[in-house]
């Protein structure tokens, strides 16, 4: 059962440069849209709320599968011109963990107690140095055990991109199996989650050192990731 096992190794390590490109732009991607829907989100006007809900909903509500077919195969249609799969993969994953990221950065932002506000207005701040020398500082501690959570959810969607042919490690796993491997495929499959749960490992190392810098910076304690905020992360993948 073992004796290929420096073969399948290798095949499968060719699909971790993939998977981490995919990765790190999807975080990317939805850290930005996280931020900038979230606090949209909180806007006085209507108007502005009424289409960070749009967004929200409709990235949240769709099959991710469909979306990422609908990028990658009906898009090109509209605009006449080919988007590379790798690309559309991390679109998909940026803006769809992005919406749930969004009710991260809500929520968090919504959590800081009110004292703060009245004590930040007391000092005659305006209402964005309010928001960024204040408030979000302290919501930040708040979002990133949550963040932590969905950024491994956000790897772990990466395997859907198989689909697409982008060759990371899912898509190396299959191209094993077809062949001549098929009896072999506990092995393989089993590498193939170690490759997953070593990325995720690393993902939470950084995460940590974050959480713990954020605290630091505005003198509090890391919060457990039992106690952070859900913000509707999504499941497993």
């Amino acid at each position: 059962m073992f004796a290929n096992f420096g073969h399948f190794a290798s095949v499968l390590a060719a699909g971790l440069t993939p998977a981490a490109e995919l990765t790190v732009g999807g975080i990317v991607l939805a850290t930005a849209a996280s931020f900038v829907v979230g606090l949209a989100s909180l806007n006085r006007l209507r108007t502005v709320r009424f289409v960070v809900r749009i967004y929200v909903e409709g990235w949240r509500g769709t099959s991710e599968l469909i979306q990422l077919f609908w990028i990658n195969f009906s898009l090109p249609l509209l605009l006449g011109f080919q988007i590379m799969p790798l690309w559309a993969g991390v679109i998909v994953l940026g803006l769809n963990h992005g919406a749930y990221g969004a009710e991260i950065v809500r929520g968090a932002v919504q959590s800081v107690p009110r004292a703060q506000y009245e004590g930040a207005t007391a000092l005659c701040l305006s209402p964005a140095q309010r928001m960024w020398r204040v408030i979000l500082p302290q919501a930040i501690v708040e979002m990133l055990p949550s963040f932590n959570t969905l950024f491994i959810q956000l790897l772990k969607a990466t395997a859907i991109v198989s689909l697409i042919t982008v060759p990371e490690v899912t898509y190396q796993a299959e191209q094993i199996l077809r062949p001549v491997y098929n009896g072999q495929m506990p092995l393989i499959l089993f590498m193939a989650l170690v490759a997953y749960l070593l990325m995720s490992i690393i993902i939470t190392t950084l995460m940590r050192f974050a959480e713990r810098a954020a605290a630091a910076h505005v003198g509090r304690r890391p919060i457990s990731e039992g106690q952070a905020l859900g913000g509707g992360a999504p499941g497993a993948v």
